[in-house]
């Protein structure tokens, strides 16, 4: 039974961390956005997302007992310890790049949510009732300027595609299971990775075409964030993200 807790925590973790690395790196455009509406568009979906975040680490503090909460999950585990993928934590760089990571990350997120308001963990389906709501609105954003830009002027398709060729090797990570993951799927508690990638790549080829946008040819992929071993970016936005919790013990949000 505990074995199998512990299970299911690691399952929670890796959904809030996705999340909530993600969150963290949205909210630094806060206040630099390219023009105001979009600077609050993206500062709305950062909430969203650390909003989902804050819920899952709740359920994994409950389910761990002791004195965990939902802050000592979110800022006083080591980078070892978070399960995110490698993508949420890649660097901004440019809007094409943060655009293009939403994007991955939004359809995949949106087809994750669809198969949670099924699983039979009732805290997991729950949550996932209330989130996709947010993430419709987050794929539509995201596509929308997945198009606009791809198919705009003629330096704004090249900076989009520089992008989709860069983080193109670490969107299959959300695709390669763990083995919390696939443990997760047999109780059926977690998604069907294999129907969500079919869902993801229908998906992304309808718009990256509508954006004139090519799929790059390279099938390698990078992996290793949902076991803990993460890019060299990854310490510097725990460095940030924990600082306050860490410098003042017991601060709450």
């Amino acid at each position: 039974m505990a074995e199998s807790k512990d299970i299911l925590i690691d399952y929670v973790l890796h959904l809030a961390d996705n999340s909530m690395i993600l969150g963290q790196r949205n909210a630094e455009w806060c206040g630099h956005g390219p023009v105001l509406e979009q600077d609050i568009a993206l500062t709305n979906i950062t909430l969203d997302l650390i909003g989902e975040a804050r819920s899952l680490y709740q359920y994994a503090a409950e389910l761990k007992g002791g004195d965990s909460t939902e802050d000592s999950m979110a800022f006083l585990r080591d980078v070892m310890q978070y399960r995110n993928t490698l993508l949420l934590e890649q660097k901004n760089t440019d809007w094409a790049y943060t655009i293009t990571r939403q994007f991955f990350y939004d359809v995949f997120h949106y087809y994750l949510q669809e198969a949670l308001v099924n699983s039979s963990d009732e805290r997991l389906k729950e949550i996932a009732k209330k989130t996709i709501k947010e993430s419709t609105y987050h794929l539509k954003w995201s596509s929308e300027w997945m198009i606009r830009l791809g198919d705009g002027t003629e330096i704004s398709h090249l900076k989009m595609q520089n992008a989709l060729n860069d983080l193109w090797e670490y969107s299959g990570e959300f695709f390669i299971p763990s083995a919390t993951e696939i443990e997760m799927q047999s109780q059926g508690i977690g998604a069907d990775l294999n129907a969500l990638s079919v869902k993801w790549k229908s998906k992304v080829e309808e718009i990256l075409n509508e954006a004139t946008l090519n799929i790059p040819e390279s099938s390698f992929q990078q992996k290793g964030g949902k076991t803990g071993l993460h890019s060299e970016h990854m310490g510097y936005i725990l460095a940030e993200m924990q600082y306050l919790q860490r410098a003042y013990p017991g601060a709450e949000w």
